[in-house]
């Protein structure tokens, strides 16, 4: 039986750990040829995926790597801009700097490959892009400015190309995830001063009462990347266990 992305050509930002690693396999796994894009993949574990080493905030280098899929299989049929980092600070204390790396990571790096695939997308008539948000996208939590500024930006940029290219066969969608067990977390959770009780006081938030792992989050990417989801354009969709609906804990 065929994959749910069978020949496809696919493009993973940050896909050496976490919710890229996971969706780069997973789309491997249904077909797709699949491309890895990150600035250290030298971990990078899948013999199914090809890795090319290239960051996102620097434009020449981005397009440079998209530019070898493209000439290698003629098309680009998905895109998923996983890349990003946490950026947390007090408003105030945040520095020039700070702001502009926040903002170049995880709103301006997702343009640079976005800008960079196009081309070849609307020469086919047809493409799916799939950006990584966050529920920092729809609820703010004290402490983690300006990482939600950037997170809202990659939402209204999934909505506005969206919109922009639906009639020339391109569908634009976001995912945002929730407390999700990649390795930021996990090391999170150990420089903790009681690893085991704050690890149990994020599980107790949740309704669902454990925390999310990357394969839920890339099983949402591989639908939406998919012919399945064929009329499903300019929209987010929360993975989150459902916290972000709680009005209060």
């Amino acid at each position: 039986m065929s994959g749910r992305l069978q020949d496809k050509v696919a493009i993973v930002t940050g896909a050496a750990r976490g919710i890229g690693e996971a969706t780069a396999q997973l789309f491997a796994q249904h077909g797709a040829h699949v491309f890895g894009i990150d600035r250290d993949p030298a971990d990078a574990p899948s013999p199914q995926v090809e890795y090319l080493r290239a960051d996102i905030t620097e434009v020449a280098a981005i397009e440079s790597a998209i530019e070898q899929v493209r000439a290698r299989h003629g098309r680009i049929d998905v895109l998923v801009n996983n890349a990003g980092g946490d950026v947390f600070s007090d408003p105030l204390a945040l520095a020039d700097d700070e702001w502009d790396r926040c903002l170049s990571l995880n709103l301006k790096g997702a343009w640079n490959a976005t800008r960079a695939t196009l081309p070849s997308m609307l020469a086919q008539g047809a493409g799916a892009i799939v950006n990584i948000a966050s529920v920092h996208a729809h609820k703010i939590i004290p402490g983690a400015f300006p990482y939600p500024v950037a997170k809202h930006g990659l939402i209204g940029l999934t909505r506005a190309l969206g919109i922009e290219y639906a009639a020339r066969g391109i569908r634009v969608n976001s995912i945002s995830p929730g407390l999700i067990l990649v390795p930021r977390i996990e090391a999170w959770f150990a420089s903790q001063a009681d690893p085991e009780a704050k690890r149990r006081e994020q599980t107790e938030l949740l309704p669902c009462k454990r925390i999310g792992t990357p394969e839920e989050v890339a099983y949402t990417a591989l639908f939406l990347a998919s012919d399945e989801a064929r009329f499903i354009n300019a929209t987010d969709i929360l993975v989150d266990g459902g916290r972000s609906q709680l009005y209060h804990d």
